[in-house]
């Protein structure tokens, strides 16, 4: 038992509600909902989700996929337990050394108003470098606006 005072409330606009007929979609949308729909089943397998792939192409995936995973781990440990020198690995840390080193030095001589004028550049350029981005994604990629002819009265 409910001691909500607006459940009687509820209940009558429930059951108005229900009696009121179905609305009909527009014919405009109907038409594009059925034409997506026909769109989709007329796709080939290879198009839509996996669960809709043939049994056979479903298990040849699964068996492509279980084999590059065990020549990749193969692969790798094969390549780690080949090596014998890692004198190339040295040869990268110390380049990395070397620049980590320059980059101190250069953070310890600069001034700092040089660091945030740097800075101050770097986020300019990075806002141009967004800014030219979007610019060429609208121009290249969204379909122009429909031009409205003038009315002559």
């Amino acid at each position: 038992m409910s001691t909500d005072p607006e459940e009687p409330l509820e209940r009558q606009c429930d059951r108005t509600l229900r009696e009121l007929p179905m609305r009909h979609a527009p014919v405009s949308l109907e038409t594009r909902v059925l034409g997506e729909l026909r769109r989709r089943a007329a796709l080939p397998w290879w198009h839509r989700s996996f669960a809709h792939w043939p049994l056979l192409a479903r298990a040849a995936f699964l068996v492509i996929c279980g084999a590059s995973i065990r020549l990749a781990l193969v692969g790798g440990t094969t390549a780690v337990a080949g090596v014998h020198s890692l004198s190339w690995a040295r040869q990268i840390g110390m380049l990395t050394a070397s620049g980590a080193n320059l980059a101190a030095l250069l953070a310890r001589t600069a001034p700092p108003t040089w660091l945030y004028a740097g800075i101050a550049v770097g986020a300019v350029l990075y806002a141009a470098l967004f800014g030219l981005g979007a610019a060429a994604y609208r121009t290249l990629y969204l379909p122009p606006t429909a031009q409205v002819p003038p009315s002559h009265e």
